[in-house]
């Protein structure tokens, strides 16, 4: 491996991620998709990447993406985590809480969204 390469590894690697809240937003409809993730920006390609194959778990969320094309769809970060400085932290219970929040404000069930109540994405 070059040099160059190792060393874009290593940057990549040692790049803090976002943790916190996302949302696939149906611009069209309205409807949106709320979760928490250590590191939104993956997943959030994941998403995108499921919804491009067409093997997307949330089959709602897949039959408007089909229907409607990707231009319909704006991905983002809503909210994010500043991980606490104590040793050994995690940020599970703390995530929780975030994604609460905002499935609380957003309401992304049923008819105004993806989300199934009671069930983390």
């Amino acid at each position: 491996m070059s040099d160059r390469r190792k060393e874009l590894t290593r940057a990549y690697k040692e790049t803090p991620r976002d943790i916190g809240v996302y949302r696939v937003h149906n611009t069209v409809n309205g409807k949106s998709l709320i979760g928490a993730a250590r590191d939104v920006r993956a997943r959030l390609s994941r998403h995108l990447a499921e919804l491009k194959l067409g093997v997307h778990p949330n089959k709602p969320l897949l039959r408007d993406w089909q229907a409607l094309g990707k231009d319909a769809f704006v991905f983002e970060t809503l909210d994010t985590l500043t991980p606490s400085d104590t040793p050994h932290y995690d940020p599970k219970d703390d995530l929780e809480v975030l994604e609460g929040l905002w499935l609380d404000k957003l309401q992304p069930f049923g008819a105004g969204g993806y989300n199934e109540p009671g069930k983390r994405v």
